[in-house]
């Protein structure tokens, strides 16, 4: 009888997976919760307009992959989900309530008028922050680790609240902004796009000097991360990453400089992914990190055999999908009516 785990590294293929589909929603769901974060200190009311029809089609659909991410890890690494999840409670309760409040915000602010369009205005912005904020906290504390006696969590409801994953929270919430400008220099035109350019070339600065200090600070938490990147000959194999995501920096700001308009959006996604990849790296091979591997943590081969022939026949079209909206809804977009 044919079988996944006969020929395959399982808990290695579902790691790529889930983490695939949580880089995907970083990306997908990063620059529209960006462009909500910068959404109140549009020029005008019009340029509001324009720069939400610009994320009508997708901001939905976006999420999709934080519940492939979350699904994923319940359902391939149960250990890892029983111990992790206790931890985040309140820092992913926050996050889901910004994530419902800025939806309901979205939909609402099209019908409403005067005051309270401007209240919807702040309640999508609050929304986003408050998600993306949540977001970079508990990625700070995932990377810092977290309290574990035998097969639980053992610490407080307050652990996240460490310097360390307050500044990672800061960190995302620019990092998003940058994503959301330079997708706003590349969906609008006009007014709307020199503001969003002017306001880009600021969060750039802000990211790169978040980026130097999380990359600094992480190997001080851990000795083995240290030891990973600052060791010979570990050192010059690793260095391409920072190297690479340095000179993005550079091209980006030459391209907001020369007023480039697509372009910036990809040199964002690559920066994102130089720093995606270097944290994958610190990392490995831990799910729960510096307590569980992912082998340890994995779910029985036929579960995890199952899910997988089940996710090959779904993914393909989540992605397909997904294409095809970016295509279909390729362009400028418009001030004038809702997608």
């Amino acid at each position: 009888m044919f079988s996944f785990e006969n020929i395959l590294d399982l808990p290695i293929i579902w790691y790529a997976l889930i983490g695939t589909a949580v880089f995907l929603y970083v990306l997908l769901d990063g620059f529209d919760l960006g462009v909500g974060i910068l959404f109140p200190f549009a020029p005008s009311d019009q340029s509001r307009d324009r720069i939400m029809n610009s994320i009508a089609p997708f901001w939905d659909g976006n999420e999709t992959w934080l519940v492939l991410g979350g699904g994923g890890l319940f359902a391939a690494f149960p250990l890892a989900y029983a111990v992790l999840m206790p931890a985040f409670y309140l820092p992913i309760i926050f996050m889901l309530l910004g994530l419902i409040f800025r939806g309901v915000a979205f939909e609402f602010r099209f019908k409403a008028f005067g005051w309270s369009r401007k209240a919807w205005n702040y309640a999508f912005h609050l929304g986003s922050l408050t998600a993306a904020f949540m977001q970079g906290v508990v990625l700070g504390t995932f990377v810092q680790g977290i309290a574990v006696e035998g097969r639980r969590f053992a610490g407080g409801a307050l652990d996240w609240v460490s310097p360390f994953a307050l500044m990672t929270g800061a960190a995302l919430v620019f990092g998003y902004a940058l994503l959301g400008a330079t997708w706003i220099i590349m969906k609008t035109d006009g007014e709307t796009q020199e503001w969003a350019r002017n306001y880009a070339g600021s969060i750039c600065v802000c990211v790169a000097l978040f980026m130097a200090l999380v990359t600094l600070s992480t190997p001080l938490i851990n000795n083995d991360i240290k030891t990973l990147w600052f060791s010979l000959p570990n050192f010059f194999y690793l260095s391409p990453l920072p190297l690479l995501a340095f000179g993005m920096f550079l091209l980006l700001w030459k391209d907001l400089r020369r007023k480039k308009e697509c372009r910036p959006f990809f040199l964002s996604i690559g920066i994102f992914l130089m720093n995606y990849l270097g944290l994958g790296i610190s990392l490995w091979p831990w799910i729960v990190p510096f307590r569980f591997t992912l082998w340890e943590a994995a779910a029985a081969p036929q579960s995890q055999s199952l899910l997988l022939a089940g996710t090959l026949f779904l993914l393909p079209m989540v992605l397909g999908y997904t294409a095809y909206s970016f295509y279909t809804f390729r362009g400028k977009a418009s001030p004038e009516g809702y997608y």
